[in-house]
C-alpha cells in the first residue's frame, strides 16, 4: 500500500505536555534546492520527560536529553535566545524514518519561559 503516512497524525500537543525543552542551537532554515531562506531551525533538547510512556516499572523508557529540530516560518521566527526554556506555539509534527523514530516539528513561533 502506498501513500499511508499521510493518514497518520502525531499529536505534538500530547507528547509535549509533560516536558519541559531548552534551546541549544539555531540556524537559517532553507530549501534544499533553491537555496532560498524559509526561516529559522532551532535545536531543541529535552530537558524534564515525566511521560507515562505505558512500560510498567521501567523508568528507563523516556525522552530525556534527545534532541530535535522545530523550523519556524521567517515571517513567523524572532529571534530566540540560547539555552533558554521554550514552549512551541502551534507546533505540527510528523513521525518518519525507516522505524518510524524520527520527528518533524513546524511551529509558528517558540515562547520563552520565565
Amino acid at each position: 500500500m502506498k501513500k499511508l503516512n499521510i493518514f497518520l497524525h502525531f499529536d505534538f500537543v500530547a507528547f509535549a505536555k509533560s516536558k519541559r525543552f531548552l534551546t541549544v542551537a539555531q540556524k537559517p532554515w532553507a530549501d534544499f534546492k533553491s537555496g532560498e531562506v524559509l526561516g529559522t531551525k532551532y535545536e531543541l533538547v529535552i530537558i524534564e520527560d515525566e511521560t507515562d510512556y505505558g512500560v510498567a516499572g521501567d523508568a528507563t523508557v523516556n525522552n530525556l536529553y534527545e534532541k530535535f529540530i522545530v523550523k519556524v516560518p521567517k515571517n513567523k521566527a524572532a529571534s530566540v535566545p540560547m539555552n533558554v526554556e521554550v514552549r512551541l506555539i502551534n507546533p505540527r509534527a510528523n513521525v518518519y524514518g525507516d522505524f518510524r523514530n524520527q520527528l518533524s516539528v513546524t511551529a509558528d513561533g517558540l515562547t520563552v519561559m520565565k
